[in-house]
């Protein structure tokens, strides 16, 4: 793995912002991750302008539909190159093992539980009063049905590591520096030296890099921490 270990998530709707952000930040990033206020703004013509800067990109697009629609979703995807991607592993066996046969070096993360939920909401749409137990029982799935990894909060890392072993990426959002926590929908969120002692992988950092007057010193910051 690369001693990098943050990637920048690009979620603004002002594109000259984000290529200069892209700019600044690419020497000291792993990646950058696009997501659907991106994609949604900017469509493959602003990925690919990003994709020239820097090449190291992990499309978060969430596939989540029936197993051929997710497949040939997918077949398109990997033709943009994007380091990651991901899928819902709620979506299923059939679903995730739709995604096994595609040749391809972009590595398909499970999304476990959303970062924005908590014990309240997983009761009532999964029936279960236990956040831990239900990440690390759909990190199994993802594992027996060969996706590469997985993304998960924070304070599921050390249980998912338990049950997959080391061999399998964990990318975790819901990170806040210097332990502050802001009001926002992140519900299960930890600091980034934590994470990682934790066991992540990789750190997806948005708001308090981008939205800082300063990001790069940021970035440099979480990276000196993390050494």
């Amino acid at each position: 793995m690369s001693s990098k270990k943050v990637i920048v998530a690009l979620d603004s709707k002002d594109f000259k912002n984000i290529l200069k952000l892209v700019k600044v930040l690419k020497n000291d990033v792993y990646a950058f991750k696009i997501g659907y206020q991106f994609f949604f703004n900017f469509g493959l013509k602003g990925y690919k302008e990003v994709y020239r800067i820097c090449p190291r990109i992990f499309l978060d697009l969430k596939l989540h539909d029936i197993p051929n629609t997710v497949r040939k979703g997918l077949e398109a995807l990997v033709k943009i190159k994007p380091l990651f991607t991901t899928i819902h592993i709620s979506g299923g066996d059939n679903m995730m093992q739709a995604t096994n046969s595609i040749k391809k070096n972009t590595k398909v993360l499970g999304v476990s539980i959303l970062t924005s939920m908590d014990i309240k909401q997983t009761k009532k749409y999964y029936n279960q009063n236990s956040v831990s137990v239900l990440v690390r029982k759909f990190a199994k799935y993802a594992k027996n049905n060969k996706l590469d990894g997985v993304v998960c909060s924070p304070k599921e890392i050390k249980f998912i590591r338990k049950e997959i072993g080391k061999n399998f990426i964990i990318i975790t959002p819901g990170i806040r520096t210097n332990g502050k926590i802001m009001k926002d929908d992140q519900k299960r969120v930890e600091t980034p030296k934590k994470a990682i002692d934790l066991g992540a992988n990789f750190l997806v950092i948005g708001r308090p890099i981008t939205g800082s007057k300063n990001p790069l010193g940021v970035l440099k910051e979480i990276n000196k921490n993390l050494s």
